[in-house]
């Protein structure tokens, strides 16, 4: 594609989902308890908000059949995905049982805990927002858990990793 300038309409979609995808970002993958057991779903939608009090936020599509356990939780958890956890990655984002092969353990609220990741922050819905398309899930931080290792991110629909200046 060569460069150019144009308005983010429907029709442009294509060339906007292209523009978003140049911002590189952290892979995540977000669980929640439901009635019929655990549920994840891979998000790179996800931010920093606030470190007093701690807050973050991550945002699932609202076409997404798992939106209304993701929306309507009281508590969840983001785990930050290694840079060789890229299977994992997208075991998560299709709509099957992920945790069909993926141990876990729960914390107290019942949410399901991977472990082995990078990071990994327990937290309680703090608001949830309207965010288009999709939802904004404000979450406060309860309990946070982190390891050594490399972030995978993704950009321009691609896994990759973070390689620092030497």
């Amino acid at each position: 594609m060569t460069a150019q300038t144009f308005v983010p309409t429907p029709e442009n979609e294509r060339h906007f989902r292209d523009a978003l995808g140049c911002f590189a970002t952290g892979v995540t993958i977000v669980t929640v308890p439901t009635a019929d057991g655990p549920l994840g779903m891979t998000a790179n939608s996800f931010s920093s908000v606030s470190l007093d009090p701690p807050l973050i936020l991550w945002c699932p599509a609202r076409n997404s059949e798992r939106h209304p356990h993701f929306a309507g939780a009281s508590h969840f958890a983001i785990h930050m995905l290694r840079d060789d956890q890229s299977t994992l990655a997208m075991e998560f984002a299709r709509n099957g049982d992920p945790f069909a092969n993926q141990p876990y353990q729960s914390n107290p609220h019942g949410v399901p805990l991977i472990d082995n990741c990078l990071a990994r922050l327990e937290c309680s819905t703090h608001a949830v927002h309207n965010g288009g398309d999709h939802d904004i899930v404000v979450g406060k931080v309860e309990r946070l858990w982190i390891d050594n290792g490399a972030p995978l991110i993704f950009a321009q629909s691609n896994f990759g990793r973070f390689l620092p200046n030497a």
